[in-house]
């Protein structure tokens, strides 16, 4: 039936996989702060992350199969290729997890601007969750892991803000 949900969890925190999601969400994150100023309807929001999840994805695998290329001047092998699709995948995931409350809104489970809060808070407790752990496991006590967690997510509240000041 596969791994208890915690070793999946442990086994996620443990790999590459994190920066990619961490960088995905920063994307996905500012591609709804930017909509929600004038946003489209909660299915075209779920279009736009989508849409984005797959460029962004497709030029995840691009640039490092270019940089593959040039610096080591062969072709890409099968097993970096895996490698390469399964890194586009947790940047995708990344993008488009704000998705799922554009989908929910879409279906009149929550109105669009409930979606586009939570879809903004996620995004912030998403990366000061990466935040807390990687200072966790490069060896932080939990006060000093915490308090990383919270100040990467300030930063990113900061610039949500800065963007609803601006716009």
């Amino acid at each position: 039936m596969g791994r208890p949900r915690s070793t999946r969890v442990q086994a996620h925190l443990g790999s590459q996989q994190v920066a990619k999601v961490v960088y995905g969400s920063i994307i996905g994150l500012a591609l709804v702060v930017a909509l929600e100023a004038h946003p489209p309807s909660s299915a075209g929001v779920v279009v736009l992350l989508l849409g984005t999840a797959v460029a962004v994805g497709l030029a995840e695998v691009y640039s490092e199969v270019v940089g593959i290329e040039t610096s080591r001047r062969r072709k890409v092998t099968r097993g970096e290729w895996a490698h390469l699709l399964e890194e586009a995948g947790a940047v995708a995931f990344g993008v488009a997890f704000p998705a799922a409350f554009f989908g929910l809104a879409a279906l009149h489970v929550l109105e669009q601007g409930t979606a586009f809060s939570v879809a903004k808070w996620s995004g912030l407790g998403l990366i000061g969750f990466y935040g807390f752990w990687a200072a966790r496991f490069s060896g932080k006590p939990p006060h000093h892991a915490l308090l990383r967690g919270v100040l990467v997510a300030l930063v990113g509240a900061g610039l949500v803000l800065l963007k609803s000041l601006v716009h």
